[in-house]
């Protein structure tokens, strides 16, 4: 029993990461871009947030207050991340940059923004592991009070930080933009007829940028969630692994739908762990476990496809550059 309810709980710190991730993308393809940099883009988010809660708490010393360092951290990952949103939004929406190469092109340079500052970072601080940013890390490691005792529930449903319930409000709230407001009605025909939307008044330009550099900011929470929470406030090059591929296959898998990614985040935790709970296997077999969340993401893909339901799609301008000239 108790190995079921540590998987669980795995499974969830697994997903949230991917939660993050994949409620920025759904964002941002909901505009009609296809921001594949959003894995180096939470590297930077979490990068960014762990510098400042290190030089806020060397800066304070022993009089360091773990608020303090929750909240200039979490500010200033959501800055940096939303800065590479602004940085693809103007390479592709103003200058016409292909999606697919900036995208790339900007996870590439996030996972060495990350690698090279983190690892900087841990060699000022005296090694890998060792940056301290302790009281930090334990106020976003903090538990729901009362609540995280309680046998069995406590430990599924209330034995992680703030940023775990953070990520479920902003994908619930999410799906209430889209599916319930006026902007969110408007963000999404910008996503599948810009030209029909620029015709009735909507400025295509505004939405994209905003949809894109807020999902941006979502998604480097994730990063932030990985190093403060799950990694108690510590940095390894290369740590945060494919999270962030898995992040953008979950959007598919939800089929554009933020309450869909909240399950499926959870799914993708539990199956990108579940190789750690099979004994005896190989190598070779951990990386085919590693495989499975990809593996469902393409049988969802060629499921919807089949069915053809126009809300199972995603948006019919998904990945293309918007020429006002011809509309």
């Amino acid at each position: 029993m108790e190995v079921i309810l540590t998987f669980i709980q795995r499974a969830i710190m697994q997903g949230i990461p991917i939660l993050f991730g994949a409620s920025g993308e759904i964002l941002t393809e909901k505009s009609g871009n296809l921001n594949l940099g959003i894995p180096g883009i939470m590297y930077m988010g979490g990068v960014s947030g762990l510098i400042a809660g290190f030089l806020y708490e060397k800066a304070a010393g022993e009089n360091a207050s773990g608020f303090l360092g929750v909240l200039i951290s979490f500010l200033f990952s959501i800055f940096v991340a939303v800065l590479g949103g602004l940085i693809y939004s103007v390479l592709t929406i103003t200058l016409r940059a292909n999606q697919n190469v900036v995208g790339l092109a900007l996870t590439t340079f996030g996972v060495g923004f990350g690698n090279f500052f983190g690892g900087s970072l841990s060699q000022l601080a005296g090694g890998v592991g060792q940056i301290s940013v302790k009281a930090t890390a334990a106020a976003y490691r903090t538990t729901v009070p009362g609540l995280s005792n309680i046998p069995v529930i406590g430990k599924i449903l209330f034995s992680y930080g703030f940023l775990t319930y953070l990520a479920i409000i902003i994908a619930l709230c999410l799906n209430y933009f889209l599916l319930h407001t006026r902007k969110g009605l408007n963000l999404r025909a910008v996503g599948e007829n810009p030209g029909t939307a620029d015709a009735a008044g909507i400025d295509v330009t505004k939405y994209k940028y905003i949809a894109t550099m807020t999902g941006a900011g979502i998604a480097g929470l994730g990063g932030l969630y990985f190093v403060m929470e799950y990694l108690s406030g510590t940095w390894g090059n290369n740590g945060f692994g494919d999270r962030g591929w898995l992040a953008v296959a979950l959007v598919i898998l939800s089929i554009w739908n933020a309450r869909n990614a909240i399950w499926g985040s959870i799914l993708f935790g539990a199956l990108y762990i579940l190789y750690l709970y099979i004994p005896g296997l190989s190598r070779s077999m951990q990386e085919i476990f590693k495989m499975i969340p990809y593996v469902v993401t393409i049988l969802v893909l060629i499921i919807t496809s089949r069915k053809n339901r126009p809300e199972d799609q995603p948006p019919a301008s998904l990945g293309l550059s918007y020429f006002r000239e011809e509309r």
